[in-house]
């Protein structure tokens, strides 16, 4: 099952030539699930990926640069006859400013319902569940953990061939929980193994919360809009500096950070080598880059950037025709 993060925006609050306003988008096999929706997201995605049909939004605050491309984009849906039923998912007031949105962009054909989310919720879905975590930013704000269920511990042929069990068939209904000709799973499996964990944080000062909900996560993508020489700055604006959000990265155990959120105020570079002073496993990540993410045992997190993903190999010359 693949599980990447793309990041269709990675400014701050002001899009420059080279980044768009906050928003990301995780594929989870055939799922699409879009996080943040900044001005031009749409245009962003497709730029880039293609505007799917996303399986359902969650917005982190009500900030503009967050959410105000979303009127725009549910209706570009409307338009080319999406018939889907959407969740858009956010703090609670998000219900009165979708529809103070939606009457500006005009309505959809299709049903859009809102859900209003608190801190200690969860959202089980197929094969994973989504929580949400409350964050100290300006107003009501939220951040997201994504993380997958359980899985089976590894299955020893081996051991069933022993027991009785034919190579093919009988080995999966085993590995899918059934017990065959009296072998049950816990002979052959061994101990489950945990799935794969992401958080996303939007905007958020330095937060103990965030801090624990993003215990061992493979890939925490937290917001850096501030360099570390304007902390008071940050915390003033209920920002974080690199620095801090490295810190929340080393102290959580995650495995991979990814800094969002930047200003064009300061160089990559500076944000880049603050973070990885306290947390050597940080990217930046540029507009169109994505992190894949592999189970544990087939791999660590990856950032691969949109020219190394989308440049195809030139096609091979076909060799001219001869004269006869």
């Amino acid at each position: 099952m693949d599980l990447s993060i793309f990041f269709a925006g990675t400014a701050g609050s002001v899009p420059t030539p080279r980044r768009g306003l906050p928003a990301i988008l995780v594929r989870r096999g055939a799922d699409r699930i879009l996080f943040d929706c900044g001005e031009g997201t749409q245009r962003q995605l497709v730029s880039s990926v293609g505007l799917a049909d996303l399986t359902e939004i969650y917005i982190t605050h009500f900030h503009a640069d967050h959410w105000l491309g979303l009127p725009g984009m549910l209706k570009t849906f409307d338009l080319r006859g999406r018939d889907k039923p959407l969740t858009v998912h956010g703090p609670p007031g998000l219900g009165g400013l979708l529809a103070l949105g939606m009457r500006i962009a005009g309505r959809v054909g299709f049903e859009l319902s809102v859900v209003e989310l608190q801190a200690g919720d969860v959202l089980a879905r197929d094969g994973y569940r989504i929580a949400p975590v409350e964050v100290s930013h300006r107003g009501p704000a939220l951040a997201y953990v994504l993380y997958e269920d359980e899985r089976p511990g590894v299955f020893d042929p081996e051991a069933a061939v022993r027991l009785g069990l034919v190579p093919g068939p009988e080995f999966g209904r085993v590995q899918r929980g059934e017990t065959v000709r009296g072998v049950s799973p816990d002979q052959l499996l061994g101990p489950s193994r945990p799935g794969r964990k992401l958080v996303y944080s939007g905007d958020t000062r330095p937060c103990e919360a965030l801090r624990i909900a993003a215990h061992g996560a493979d890939v925490l993508v937290h917001e850096a809009t501030f360099a570390e020489e304007e902390r008071d700055r940050a915390a003033d604006n209920g920002h974080s500096t690199a620095v801090q959000a490295a810190t929340i990265a080393r102290e959580a155990e995650v495995g991979l950070l990814a800094l969002t959120h930047i200003s064009m105020r300061h160089p990559v570079g500076l944000l880049r080598d603050e973070a990885r002073a306290v947390f050597p496993a940080t990217v930046i990540p540029r507009d169109f880059d994505t992190i894949d993410i592999p189970f544990p045992e087939r791999g660590e997190p990856e950032l691969v950037h949109w020219d190394e993903r989308m440049t195809p190999a030139e096609p091979a010359e076909e060799p001219a025709a001869s004269t006869p």
